[in-house]
């Protein structure tokens, strides 16, 4: 029998990261990237996808999905949040849960590289993480955000669509806003935020034009700045930034984004050599006096090999990081080749 409660609870005690109700299939939770049919519960019928909805949705939320016919926002359950994804499929009400765990992690116990560390010895500037959806880029931007709230006295205001990690009372103060409920738009809350007094600022994502150059002056204006964007390398995301922009404003992003540029971490989950987890896979672009030239001049073709070879001053290249995983033992060579995003630098590394 359909129960979303059911549901939900179902997909915590199975540990998976998502659960997907689409009318005319049974359930479906995804674990460890592989998705499974929950037939116990059987077949989504349309009346239980709109008796979930109503369930839901309060009253404001209604109004807006029937208009919109789709929204984000995130559901408390059992100790734990879903970020949950409201949409119409067919002419139905579906939805995609996923689960976000109620502990944040520490950079450590994510096997996160050494290198974030150091971000939380910056001021200002912007420190961007990039890559697909559902890769964890938010769960490492957490463990960041939450070793600064442990360690110093700062007020670090988020603006999240919807707000997925709730972090815990500590030495500093952090204003989470949600777009929909403490804020009408990304606009006005970037608009906003420079006068709420922040120290460090989390925008959940770069998501158009406006967000973009919004982000880019919180930056330059002493503040440090958190962001993600959807692309597959570091090099691809700097392009991505100086592609939005009209021609004759891209000289001016260019060295504004020379100048405020921290890092750029692309980053991907991909599965264990005994397919029991996802695990990190990274790569780190650190602005410096031969990244800053580059980009100021658009020569961003070029970050690629510096990002290979200076790998002392902490830079990553990702097709080396799968290497080490490989050599390692915690992916196969199959896996290394199927995520790689240069094949020609995996295949001289892992002959």
């Amino acid at each position: 029998m359909f129960n979303i409660q059911l549901l939900l609870k179902e997909t915590c005690l199975r540990n998976a990261s998502d659960l997907h109700i689409v009318e005319g299939y049974y359930p479906t939770i995804r674990i460890n990237s592989k998705l499974l049919y929950l037939r116990e519960f059987g077949i989504v019928l349309k009346e239980d996808a709109d008796i979930m909805a109503r369930a839901l949705l309060n009253d404001i939320q209604q109004g807006l999905f029937i208009e919109n016919k789709e929204i984000d926002f995130s559901y408390p359950f059992e100790g734990v949040r879903f970020r949950v994804n409201l949409y119409q499929a067919g002419g139905s009400t579906a939805a995609s849960f996923r689960l976000i765990p109620s502990a944040i992690k520490t950079i450590q116990e994510l096997n996160l590289p050494d290198i974030f560390n150091t971000f939380t010895a910056y001021k200002q500037g912007l420190i961007l993480f990039t890559g697909p959806t559902g890769e964890g880029k938010s769960t490492s931007l957490a463990s960041i955000i939450n070793d600064f709230n442990i360690k110093d006295s700062e007020h670090i205001v988020t603006i999240e669509d919807p707000i997925e990690f709730v972090y815990p009372k500590a030495r500093s103060v952090i204003s989470q806003r949600e777009v929909g409920r403490d804020t009408l738009s990304w606009t006005g809350a970037l608009r906003a935020v420079l006068r709420e007094d922040p120290d460090i600022v989390l925008v959940g994502e770069m998501r158009d034009y406006e967000t973009i150059q919004s982000v880019l002056t919180i930056a330059e204006t002493g503040h440090l700045v958190f962001s993600t964007l959807h692309t597959g390398s570091a090099s691809e995301a700097v392009n991505r930034i100086i592609d939005v922009f009209p021609s004759h404003q891209q000289n001016q992003i260019k060295s504004s984004l020379a100048n405020s540029l921290i890092a750029v971490v692309a980053q991907r989950l991909v599965p264990s050599s005994d397919g029991a987890q996802r695990i990190p896979a990274i790569e780190v672009l650190l602005n410096n006096s031969a990244v800053a030239p580059l980009i100021r001049d658009g020569k961003v073709f070029q970050l690629d090999n510096v990002i290979e070879t200076s790998e002392q001053s902490g830079m990553i290249l990702f097709e080396k990081y799968l290497e080490k995983l490989y050599s390692a033992g915690r992916i196969t060579k199959q896996t290394a080749y199927m995520y790689a995003v240069r094949k020609n630098i995996i295949t001289h590394l892992i002959p």
